[in-house]
């Protein structure tokens, strides 16, 4: 007897597929690809709601260069084709599927964000169509990974797809994860604040306590999600490949964040490291905790 996945590598049409599938289940294929919107659509809400409703995004959608708003948004669509991969609001079987739906995604999330920013009055039709254009794109890329992720949010069955767990796999894994949680702080003043405000002992302080955080939460807390690690495997080998690599991904995802939002514009270096390791902070548990959302 010929298996699904046997029939997927002989070339079976992803229609056909998902007809059988949708048939087994009760489900036409036009049926749960209406619910997987509908899902990405939550998604998108759900984990963009607090920057639409943030202040200093609705200021960033109108002041952000053309260019660093055009490569956020670019800079994100392999970021969406990849988890597609891993988990999405549907079932993909190839890059072509992974593609499509990284820009339905996309697309979900920009709709989504249109219509929170049009209801809380952050866009009207007077104003200038960059200006609009802007606030609904720039909150559309958080939306968008929020739509990706709505089948681990929203309890929906996982793909059929075996997920790769190799390192390079979990570190991919752990950049989402600090993303995830560094995108709703980094626009805000507060970060900049709190780096100023500390001094170098506290920043040596809370960077090693975002390296134990990142280290507990992961591999000895034994939480469900967590890094598989081969038994007998030694302390300093599980902390430098995981905790510092993991803690690295997230200092450079906050520096770029930092940067794309502006909050890096003028600072002194010293400043800028600062700025880095507090939202470093966040960044690292997200990266941690990146196993119980994807």
């Amino acid at each position: 007897m010929v298996t699904e996945p046997t029939k997927r590598a002989l070339g079976e049409p992803r229609s056909q597929s998902n007809q059988r599938r949708g048939d087994e289940r009760g489900q036409s294929p036009n049926t749960k690809f209406a619910i997987g919107l509908a899902r990405a659509f939550g998604g998108a809400v759900i984990f963009s709601l607090p920057l639409m409703m943030t202040m200093e995004m609705w200021y960033l959608g109108s002041h952000i260069s053309d260019f660093r708003l055009a490569l956020f948004v670019v800079l994100n669509i392999p970021l969406l084709i990849a988890l597609s991969h891993y988990i999405g609001f549907e079932d993909t079987f190839g890059f072509k599927d992974d593609l499509l739906d990284a820009f339905v995604a996309y697309g979900v999330a920009f709709v989504a964000a249109s219509a929170a920013l049009l209801l809380f009055g952050v866009i009207q039709p007077a104003m200038p169509l960059d200006h609009i254009v802007g606030k609904v794109a720039i909150q559309a890329v958080p939306g968008s990974i929020g739509a990706m992720l709505a089948q681990s949010e929203f309890g929906g069955e996982p793909k059929e797809k075996d997920r790769s767990k190799r390192y390079g796999d979990e570190l991919f894994i752990m950049a989402v994860g600090a993303l995830f949680l560094a995108l709703n702080i980094a626009p805000t003043e507060e970060v900049v604040l709190i780096a100023q405000q500390m001094t170098d002992w506290h920043m040596l302080t809370l960077a090693l306590a975002s390296l134990l955080i990142m280290h507990a939460f992961v591999f000895s807390l034994e939480f469900t999600g967590q890094v598989s690690v081969p038994a007998g495997t030694p302390f300093w080998s599980v902390f430098l490949r995981f905790t510092i690599s993991g803690y690295a991904i997230a200092l450079m995802i906050s520096l770029y964040v930092l940067w794309t939002f502006g909050r890096s514009d003028g600072l002194t270096l010293h400043q800028l490291i600062a700025a880095a390791v507090v939202l470093g902070f966040p960044a690292a548990v997200g990266a941690a905790a990146a196993r119980l959302i994807i």
